[in-house]
């Protein structure tokens, strides 16, 4: 994924399709932000969904205290978060306890986020850029990811949609999807995403040790087996989530650590 420098970007936006969205937020000011340790994995990690691994337990893992458009009781379950990284990828762990397990989309860069839905977000260069790295997807491993440029246009935002990269994703689900007549335990998403994915936007502070990139992290919550009404939760906590969860000014620090 070479393509991805400051060079060129503009082209792609030029030949490619993009998507406007009318929020503007500032930039991140370093030093304002929780720091969330990624450590450095010791041992070769098979994407399966599981914690098979020892050193997933060695590492950092934080809940998701930050709760948005709750309006049932079940709206506000559990999620932990956990990230490492190698010479080859990040890796992020996704674990979640989930009551009522739902379902739809199928297709790539379709509506993953109106189902039960792990999203992270990614700025490589958090004092000098707010253009992000996204992907989103649900337990059927529909992926929306893109490049998120804030800001782009006056007053508007720009999501380029035609970024589509490859990666390892496995699910596992304790339950039944799509039937709420049961009562279901949760589900859980490992992700391996290659260092090349981020392109020329990783080489100015690269995937080492003492060095600090920005992400956010949020869960979509779909527990109705109809409509498209969710709670949403987060690492960080964000504002207006009503406009949406795109805020660059409101990540967190993820710094990499032995």
């Amino acid at each position: 994924m070479n393509w991805i420098k400051f060079t060129i970007i503009g082209v792609f936006l030029v030949f490619t399709g993009t998507t406007a969205i009318g929020q503007a937020t500032k930039k991140l000011v370093i030093g304002e932000q929780p720091v969330f340790k990624v450590k450095r994995a010791n041992q070769l990690i098979v994407v399966d969904g599981k914690m098979d691994e020892a050193v997933w337990s060695q590492t950092e893992a934080r809940a998701f205290n930050y709760f948005y458009r709750v309006e049932k009781p079940d709206d506000r379950q559990k999620m932990l978060f956990r990230m490492l990284w190698d010479d080859r990828n990040l890796y992020v762990f996704f674990e979640a306890e989930d009551k009522y397990i739902t379902a739809r989309e199928t297709k790539r860069d379709g509506q993953p986020y109106f189902d039960d839905c792990a999203e992270v977000f990614f700025i490589t260069v958090p004092d000098s850029l707010d253009t992000h790295i996204g992907y989103e997807l649900n337990l059927y491993k529909a992926a929306n990811d893109f490049v998120y440029f804030n800001d782009f246009l006056p007053g508007q935002s720009v999501a380029m949609k035609s970024f589509n990269p490859e990666y390892q994703v496995e699910v596992q689900v304790n339950g039944t999807i799509n039937d709420n007549s049961d009562i279901d335990k949760g589900w859980s998403m490992e992700m391996a995403i290659p260092l090349e994915n981020f392109g020329g936007l990783e080489k100015f502070s690269p995937v080492q040790p003492g060095n600090k990139w920005a992400f956010l992290a949020v869960r979509q919550d779909r527990n109705d087996a109809e409509g498209e009404r969710r709670s949403t939760s987060t690492i960080f906590p964000i504002y207006e989530i009503e406009k949406n969860v795109h805020q660059a000014n409101r990540f967190g620090l993820m710094e990499f650590v032995k």
